[in-house]
């Protein structure tokens, strides 16, 4: 029996209405099946919402209908009503650019579908942001604060960087979440939870954002089920972006919803703190061959000829894409090869006001915003023969999707292959 506040039990009796009543009834059951004994309040959320395909399943475009069966598991049709209001509400990765839709081949009728569900949304307080990076743009949970969210790199980045608190507790647990503003007290909500219990020594490169996106997946791919990762020793310092990629194929290849990086993370001044006073469970060294064997499962062998290069998988920073802006400047995309590079469209219009995006475009690349190829499947990227990622998350996913050749490489080497129109191995 989970414990409710008086409040809490007034909105389970319908008294804020029914759209919050179905919400809070799910969070409610979702508590008994975890075990939890009371809620707590959620401050923060980002959705994963919009005309996501994983709604491709329904045959109409009733919103209502599709929202009230898909996040509030009711067959009845419940009217979109207001979220929580004290519960900072915005969008994660949309299915789609909110401006061009024909660069990436989508058609229309998706591209204006998907703006009115968001439109409906953000009418019901659920600010259009599209960001898989939020904390670029200012959602930023403090320590000790509960958040939801529906991207996996950012439950990571919350919880270790921030010292937030939140589980990925999936796409419908934390849409009702942020509608009814509580979710169950478990799991990383919890102090005691908290502590890491697989230490990890690097032996490896950890220069660069590409090392550390190697790190990640490899670390992802060495923690047992159920760990929860210390990166004690052996690296160089990171930044967030370094970081943001780290956790991003980190949480690729694990369940992992927290990694503590000692000394740099606020719950691991020392790897004792860390630890929480116990004993690890596994000490790991990720080595030169450990890198290079991650290297080769995101990296199709050989070189060839390319005709699609996407950058920015997490969403790309103000800086990088300076970097990238001059990097590109006098130089030439290669005809027939397709440059996006990804970032949310905060960070779009102040690369637009900066000058880099217009330099971008000279040089036949396209700066676009709020997606990415694996969230708009197929239709984005079906026409290309062989394509470069510079994210590992994305290396990884999106050969679910093709059989063309994919090949992963830091942004330099991705942008090196846009302008040649071929990929060195």
């Amino acid at each position: 029996m989970v414990k409710l506040t008086e409040y809490e039990q007034r909105m389970l009796n319908g008294e804020m209405g029914e759209f919050k009543q179905k919400a809070l009834q799910f969070i409610v059951k979702y508590a008994e099946v975890l075990g939890a004994e009371e809620l707590c309040r959620v401050s923060r959320a980002t959705l994963f919402i919009g005309a996501q395909h994983y709604l491709d399943c329904f045959n109409n475009d009733d919103y209502d209908e599709i929202f009230s069966k898909f996040y509030l598991n009711s067959d009845k049709k419940i009217k979109i009503a207001e979220f929580d209001k004290e519960c900072i509400c915005q969008t994660c990765a949309a299915a789609c650019d909110i401006k061009d839709h024909e660069s990436v081949h989508l058609s229309k009728e998706f591209f204006e579908k998907n703006k009115r569900f968001l439109d409906i949304t953000k009418e019901a307080g659920v600010s259009i942001v599209n960001s898989c990076t939020p904390y670029y743009v200012g959602w930023i949970p403090l320590m000790g604060e509960h958040f939801v969210t529906t991207e996996s790199s950012n439950v990571v980045m919350s919880n270790s960087v921030f010292g937030a608190r939140g589980n990925a507790g999936g796409i419908e647990a934390s849409v009702c979440a942020a509608i009814c503003g509580r979710t169950p007290l478990w799991g990383l909500h919890i102090k005691e939870n908290r502590y890491g219990d697989v230490v990890f020594n690097i032996k490896c490169p950890s220069k660069t954002v590409y090392d550390w996106d190697i790190i990640g997946y490899t670390m992802g791919r060495m923690l047992p089920p159920h760990g929860k990762p210390i990166i004690n020793e052996g690296f160089e310092r990171p930044d967030i972006h370094k970081l943001r990629q780290c956790f991003s194929s980190l949480a690729t290849t694990s369940g992992a919803e927290i990694c503590h990086v000692v000394g740099i993370t606020p719950e691991a001044r020392t790897l004792e703190e860390a630890l929480g006073g116990k004993e690890p469970l596994e000490v790991i060294e990720i080595t030169q061959k450990d890198y290079d064997e991650s290297v080769a499962m995101l990296c199709d062998e050989g070189s060839g000829d390319i005709d699609l290069v996407s950058v920015g998988c997490p969403h790309l920073s103000l800086e990088e894409i300076k970097d990238i802006a001059m990097y590109l400047k006098g130089k030439k995309v290669k005809e027939n090869v397709e440059l996006w590079i990804w970032t949310d469209y905060a960070i779009q219009a102040m690369a637009d006001v900066n000058g880099y995006t217009d330099i971008i475009e000279k040089s036949g690349g396209k700066l676009l915003n709020s997606s990415c190829p694996v969230v708009m499947r197929e239709e984005s990227h079906r026409h290309s023969k062989a394509m470069v990622m510079n994210g590992a998350k994305q290396a990884h996913s999106i050969r679910s999707q093709t059989k063309a050749p994919v090949y992963f490489g830091d942004i330099y080497k991705c942008l090196d292959a846009a302008i040649k129109g071929r990929w060195e191995a």
